[in-house]
């Protein structure tokens, strides 16, 4: 969150580096992408993604569990780290970069189209994000390149999307700023169409022969490292020393 709100300051902000010397929005709105996109995807490679599987989106668990790959138990204890991770970003946001924060409204998801367009949009991106992810978390040989699908595909809906939603496509990443800089206008939006999105593809996924069903609900699976979500793929022992 720190790292993608970030990204939008750097490009946006008031006293922006980037806009005078990329002028054109579109570019600059790329760049972000990219940026915001990459931070998700470094994180998902880092040992602390390796290991907890990266579940930065409640709307990606909560497709996951539907698949069976979640436990109960577990999916209520993501749903509120992810939450409580996003808030924490956004304040360190607010502290680090004070009033170019500020400048970009802290980062804050809003639509510029009818809240019934936003949300249409913000399902379809999301329901093409966990399809992605499945795609590829449900074939041994592909699990491991999850993360770097994902990075040109969320790059690209920021760069074509976010000026119509903020392209959130994660409800955690719309509540953090909103609480943390107290603008809580539009956020029953991110909180219904995302999910939304992603239980769609999981139901319809869930229809599926199970031999096409997740192998592992990590975003990287490395079998170095411990697994406490469900896995089909090899893990090290719970009690083993980590690498």
């Amino acid at each position: 969150m720190l790292g993608g709100l970030s990204a939008v300051a750097l490009n946006f902000g008031r006293h922006s580096p980037v806009a005078s010397v990329v002028g054109s929005h579109s570019v600059r709105l790329l760049l972000t992408g990219l940026l915001f996109a990459g931070c998700g995807s470094l994180v998902a490679i880092s040992p602390l993604g390796r290991l907890s599987g990266a579940h930065l989106n409640p709307a990606v668990t909560l497709a996951f569990g539907v698949l069976g790959r979640v436990s109960r138990h577990d999916l209520v204890g993501y749903i509120a780290a992810q939450l409580v991770g996003a808030l924490g970003g956004a304040l360190a946001f607010h502290l680090l970069w004070s009033s170019e924060a500020v400048s970009v409204g802290g980062g804050v998801t809003h639509p510029t189209v009818s809240h019934a367009g936003a949300i249409c949009l913000e399902a379809a991106m999301t329901a093409l994000v966990v399809m992605t992810i499945l795609f590829f978390v449900s074939r041994a040989e592909l699990a491991r390149w999850t993360p770097l699908a994902l990075w040109p595909l969320i790059a690209t809906f920021v760069w074509q999307v976010a000026d119509y939603t903020g392209t959130s496509l994660n409800p955690a990443r719309s509540a953090g700023p909103a609480i943390a800089f107290g603008d809580l206008r539009d956020l029953w939006l991110y909180f219904l169409a995302p999910p939304l999105g992603a239980l769609t593809v999981a139901l319809l996924w869930s229809r599926r022969h199970p031999s096409k069903h997740p192998k592992t609900a990590k975003l990287f699976h490395d079998p170095r490292y411990p697994s406490s979500l469900m896995s089909e793929l090899p893990a090290m022992a719970p009690d083993d020393p980590m690498p």
